[in-house]
This record gives structure tokens, C-alpha cells and sequence, in this order.
């Protein structure tokens, strides 16, 4: 499998954690968001939506990384990111789909481009912008855990919810957003990032995040 993505996006991060939890072994190959790599034709070719994660996997190029994640629990059952029992399934998605869906479109990199230039809002005014949606979002997930007691994890093993969960406090924690009032969802992420397979799949630990670079110099 070849993993074309970006070290700081939150879709490459999600699809890399699945693919780690999994046990599948995967060749990371970077795609510069920053220099829109995506969007140039020798991409725009392969994955017309123009956008990160793409798989290389069976013959054949998949893109979408929640469609990703579902057919990876398909194809390699072994290890699955989804719980066998139904109730458990529904819960993990309704969270997880939460902040795939709620805080993606708003949060991504087009989104923050198009605050500052055309319609002239300052950084300031962006962060306050990605504060606000990340609290639309985080604050009933947060409720959620509370109402379902969870431990370190949602359900027995990380899976599925933690994998979407984890690279979007990454992105809010880039913007200062304050956890001080949300233990579930601090205590979940401190339990992940203690696993090796969150580790390796951690942005510095990519080969095109400068914090990898900067470590081997």
C-alpha cells in the first residue's frame, strides 16, 4: 500500500492511525497541501476531488478517508476499527461522524484561505473563527463520553472513534483551544498517544513535517 497525504492533515492523520491500528504496512508518500500539490493534474488524475488522503491498495487508487476506513474493516477484518456489537458500532459512528462531518468542511485549509483572502479577515479573526466550531462540536462529544463513563478509550481498544478524534484536538491544540474543561476527551487522547501505533502516525513522526527533519539534523 502506498499513503499519499500530508503530515498535518487531519484526514492523512485519521487514515494513518486506521492503517496503524490495523497492522497493515503502508509506504508514505507526501503531497504538499501548502504548494497545492493536490489540485495539479498529475493528482487531479488519480483522485479528482483533489484532496488528501489517497490509497494506492489492490490495484487501484481510493480517496475519502471515512470511505477509507470502512472498506479497510472490510477488506482486512482482522484487528477492526469497528466493534462487533451493533450498539457499540452505532455509538463510535455517531461521534466519530460528528467531527468528521461538523468540523471538517469548516475547519480545512481551503476554508481558512478563503477567511483571509478574498473576504480580508486577519489570523486573529480565523482563530476565533476555528475556536467557535471546534466548541459547536466538541462540547456535546465531550457531553456524549460523559454520559457513556468511558475509560481511556470509547469501548475496550481504540478503534474507529479515536482514530477521527485524535487528529482533530492535533489541529484545535494548533489553535489554543481550551481543553480545561473537556477530561474525557484529554484523558482519551493521552491514552492513544501512549500506544506506538498513534506514535508513528503522530504528524512529527512523518517523513515531511519539519519536526521529523529538524530531529535528524
Amino acid at each position: 500500500m502506498k499513503l499519499h497525504g500530508y503530515y498535518r492533515s487531519s484526514t492523512s492523520y485519521r487514515l494513518r492511525i486506521a492503517l496503524e491500528l490495523k497492522g497493515l504496512a503502508y509506504e508514505n508518500v507526501p503531497v504538499n497541501l501548502l504548494q497545492s500539490e493536490q489540485k495539479g493534474p498529475a493528482f487531479t488524475s488519480r483522485n479528482p476531488f483533489g484532496s488528501v488522503p489517497l490509497l494506492e491498495a489492490d490495484g487501484r487508487d481510493r480517496v475519502q478517508s471515512m470511505a477509507l476506513m470502512e472498506w479497510l474493516d472490510e477488506a482486512y477484518p482482522e484487528r477492526p476499527l469497528l466493534p462487533a456489537d451493533l450498539e457499540q458500532r452505532y455509538t463510535a459512528r455517531e461521534l466519530g461522524l460528528a467531527i468528521a462531518t461538523e468540523l471538517h468542511a469548516p475547519l480545512n485549509l481551503p476554508v481558512l484561505k478563503y477567511l483571509k483572502d478574498p473576504l480580508g479577515h486577519d489570523q486573529g479573526e480565523v482563530e476565533t473563527w476555528y475556536r467557535h466550531w471546534l466548541a459547536r462540536t466538541l462540547e456535546p462529544v465531550e457531553a456524549r463520553l460523559a454520559q457513556l463513563g468511558t475509560g481511556d478509550f470509547l469501548f475496550d481498544t481504540p478503534g474507529f472513534f479515536e482514530a477521527i478524534l485524535l487528529p482533530q484536538v492535533y489541529n484545535a491544540q494548533r489553535f489554543d483551544f481550551d481543553f480545561s474543561d473537556k477530561a474525557h476527551i484529554v484523558r482519551i487522547e493521552r491514552a492513544c498517544l501512549a500506544l506506538p501505533q498513534f506514535q508513528r502516525a503522530h504528524p512529527d513522526a512523518q517523513p515531511d513535517s519539519p519536526e521529523f527533519n529538524s530531529e535528524r539534523n
